[in-house]
């Protein structure tokens, strides 16, 4: 089973992507993780990736779909890969079915956790994390127990992203509606887009989308 989940900043595609993986033995590829590694390794589009990034430029969407074709083919990925975080755009998309469409891979769902942004904006700016631990809280949704004592590890100093902040979400958000949400009907178009309430518990939204995937089993 391949497949990519969308969804605003904030929205728990990381998390969602990580209870995927591991209930259904998918690889789960980060573009960030398959750049840093592909560059580590040395391969060829690794070293044009490398060379890129020494000159401040941006990763273009040829590189980023030429180290997305390597790391598909590489046997871990033989069972099923999970995209979180790509593609953005819809020129990446179609970029990514043709290759897909060359290697005989197909795509069989694109799952999107939908959120609405001014509750994503609170759900982001209130996040803060136990500099001891990494246990992460919230000003809302989780304090911690004892204010200022960290539950896990009674630790009493806690960190904020320096982006968790209401400008750079907001920011963030613009991009997203700008050049992602066109992705909505690109997939939804070939009846691959399957959406899901981002806004609702974890397990809520993890019971959600095994349920749109439940048809996809093999």
């Amino acid at each position: 089973m391949n497949l990519i989940l969308l969804g605003p900043p904030g929205a728990g595609k990381g998390t969602q992507a990580r209870m995927l993986a591991e209930s259904h033995g998918l690889v789960q590829l980060s573009t960030g993780d398959m750049l840093r590694a592909a560059v580590a390794a040395g391969t060829e589009i690794g070293v044009q990736a490398k060379e890129t990034m020494e000159r401040g430029e941006l990763v273009s969407d040829n590189i980023v779909i030429g180290i997305i074709a390597e790391r598909i083919e590489e046997p871990d990925c033989a069972s099923g890969f999970l995209l979180d975080g790509f593609p953005r755009t819809v020129a990446q998309a179609e970029a990514l079915d043709a290759i897909l469409m060359q290697k005989n891979k197909t795509l069989d769902a694109v799952i999107e956790i939908r959120a609405d942004d001014e509750q994503l904006v609170e759900r982001i700016t209130g996040r803060f994390t136990c500099a001891k631990c990494g246990v992460g809280y919230h000003e809302v949704f989780r304090r911690p127990l004892n204010d200022g004592i960290c539950d896990q590890c009674g630790g009493s100093e806690f960190t904020r992203r320096k982006d968790d902040n209401e400008e750079t979400v907001r920011s963030r958000l613009q991009v997203y509606h700008a050049q992602t949400v066109p992705l909505i009907g690109y997939y939804g178009g070939n009846g691959r887009l399957k959406s899901v309430d981002g806004m609702l518990d974890i397990k809520s939204v993890n019971r959600q989308i095994e349920e749109a995937l439940a048809g996809l089993q093999v």
